[in-house]
């Protein structure tokens, strides 16, 4: 917006992230490249900026609606926009006004932040980070989580119980990870000793994955864990993109043939053709 804000908004540097997130390799080694069918049309937003307080109005993947309601520049204008999806939940958001100012939003909706990025007629750039409050919600609810968190559990299986990968747990668990399994102790660090003793004969083999908001459930098999394979299902709750939380239930295997439904405990083609 062609707005007049403090000079200290001028000594900081454009996010590297404008320049570079888009690149579709980048995109992947995030989880999963989203798609603009994913952006919140129909979404209003309240955004607070330092000296600024701004209505947004997401009317299309083409078109945004601001509204300035008071001070010297208040106004309201339609403008046409080019949205890049980013990655877990992040759109970049550009457009020009009637004025000639252009500005690019980065829309962070995992911590309800905007990132606003203006050049003004008279070539000065402004930087502005505000919290919003969604005021109407989507026409189509949207949530990455589900998909980032699902990637994220199973990587961290098959790094942990396939490949024995001990470094792999600073990585993907949180400093204060919480176990509710009895027998293995509290903390991260407990978790990577059992994975640097781990026999080789332990092998894990994921099934179906189930996520909602911040949980996700994996059900799957474990061999060399215990004498007889074992069907498992963790339940992990995710934090800042980390494993903080993991509750399980392990059973020993029984063959389809002698069980009492004549039904498998695990396939690893499970869940599949599910989504």
């Amino acid at each position: 917006m062609a707005v007049q804000v403090s000079s200290s908004f001028l000594r900081q540097p454009l996010l590297p992230l404008v320049m570079t997130a888009a690149c579709p390799a980048e995109l992947k080694m995030r989880g999963r490249e989203m798609s603009v069918d994913s952006f919140p049309v129909g979404l209003e937003m309240h955004v607070s900026y330092p000296k600024l307080q701004v209505i947004l109005t997401l009317l299309s993947v083409s078109q945004l609606k601001f509204e300035i309601k008071e001070g010297p520049f208040a106004r309201i204008e339609t403008v046409d926009i080019q949205v890049v999806p980013l990655g877990n939940s992040l759109f970049a958001v550009s457009w020009q006004e009637q004025s000639g100012a252009t500005v690019t939003n980065i829309q962070d909706y995992d911590r309800g932040l905007i990132h606003s990025h203006a050049t003004l007629p008279d070539s000065q750039f402004l930087r502005m980070t505000g919290a919003f409050t969604i005021t109407r919600p989507a026409d189509r609810t949207s949530d990455d989580r589900p998909h980032r968190n699902k990637a994220l559990v199973l990587e961290a299986m098959t790094s942990l119980f396939q490949r024995h990968d001990a470094s792999a747990v600073e990585r993907l668990y949180t400093e204060n990870y919480i176990q509710h399994n009895p027998n293995i102790p509290q903390g991260r660090g407990a978790l990577q000793g059992i994975v640097e003793t781990l026999s080789p004969a332990v092998h894990y083999e994921p099934g179906l994955l189930i996520a909602e908001g911040d949980l996700v459930a994996i059900h799957g098999r474990i061999r060399g864990w215990a004498e007889e394979p074992q069907v498992v299902i963790d339940i992990f709750r995710v934090e800042d993109g980390k494993l903080a939380e993991h509750w399980d239930v392990l059973q020993n295997e029984v063959p389809a043939a002698a069980g009492a439904a004549g039904m498998p405990m695990f396939d690893p083609e499970e869940g599949t053709n599910l989504g």
